[in-house]
């Protein structure tokens, strides 16, 4: 693995500046034309990965104001890591030698609305890949909630502060389950931002830093 030819700092710089452009509604659309295409056709060096939730309204190269080839994308709903999401990112950091993850979670998400259903009196019944999707979301609702059993309020519960939660608990579990990752974090070439989306506003704002931006 070779060291990045930007700084952690520099990408995260980048991506802040395009997000700002974005929310002014004055975007560049760079690196969006036919020569650009063509140009990678045979390779491609983005400039960051971001893994984030697959709602709709998170389209990461529009709210950051890249273009093609600027950023490795995983998506699923919740943002929630798997092997093959941990896979990948690796693949972005040990491969295609991006020096900045951004981990993307947004308000009115979902998959956390639905993982605070499933912890009330009244859960409704849901699709045995959805209930195992947002087990791990759980955690979370229960940690806001302040109980680890029984069943709870789902009426008093806040989906932002459940969102935020499991924000955290996903740049955790990401960090930790891969040395790859982590050691890249260790040395400096690597940094892991959490930032939470804002639908309305359309600003991305940092939560959890992991390393130096």
């Amino acid at each position: 693995m070779t060291t990045p030819t930007r700084t952690p700092a520099q990408v995260w710089n980048e991506m802040s500046r395009g997000n700002e452009r974005f929310i002014a509604g004055e975007p560049y659309h760079p690196r969006q034309d036919v020569e650009r295409r063509t140009e990678l056709a045979n390779a491609q060096a983005p400039h960051a990965a971001l893994f984030g939730c697959s709602d709709s309204r998170l389209a990461a190269e529009i709210i950051f104001d890249k273009g093609l080839g600027d950023l490795f994308v995983v998506r699923n709903a919740g943002q929630i890591i798997s092997d093959s999401v941990v896979g990948s990112l690796e693949y972005a950091v040990s491969v295609l030698n991006v020096p900045l993850i951004l981990v993307l979670g947004h308000d009115e998400c979902g998959a956390v609305a639905a993982a605070i259903a499933s912890q009330g009196a009244e859960h409704p019944a849901l699709p045995p890949h959805i209930e195992s999707l947002i087990a791990k979301i759980v955690p979370a609702v229960r940690r806001v909630a302040g109980s680890e059993t029984g069943f709870v309020d789902t009426t008093t519960i806040s989906s932002t502060d459940v969102g935020r939660e499991h924000l955290r608990e996903t740049i955790a579990e990401l960090v930790s389950s891969s040395e790859l990752i982590s050691e890249a974090i260790a040395a400096g070439t690597l940094a892991v931002v959490g930032a939470n989306y804002r639908l309305l506003e359309g600003r991305a704002v940092p939560d959890v830093i992991v390393g130096t931006v």
